[in-house]
């Protein structure tokens, strides 16, 4: 008896995992999907500068917290 309410608990594990996975996979999609319309709408030089604002403001990021982690 315990052996099949552990397989029964693994077999709703497995479940839960499978439809959490195929969520995750349906938000890529949709987020792929709104940056290709962003990309289309704004046009190639105005994605690119877009993209190069968004790297300069990863890296000030970086920059700031690096000091922070080597004072800890």
């Amino acid at each position: 008896m315990p052996n099949n309410k552990l397989k029964q608990k693994v077999e709703g594990l497995t479940n839960v995992l499978k439809q959490i996975v195929k969520e995750v996979q349906r938000n890529a999609d949709i987020a792929q999907g709104t940056l290709t319309a962003l990309q289309l709408h704004v046009g190639k030089k105005e994605w690119n500068k877009i993209v190069e604002e968004l790297k300069d403001k990863e890296k000030r990021t970086q920059d700031v917290e690096q000091p922070m982690e080597k004072g800890n």
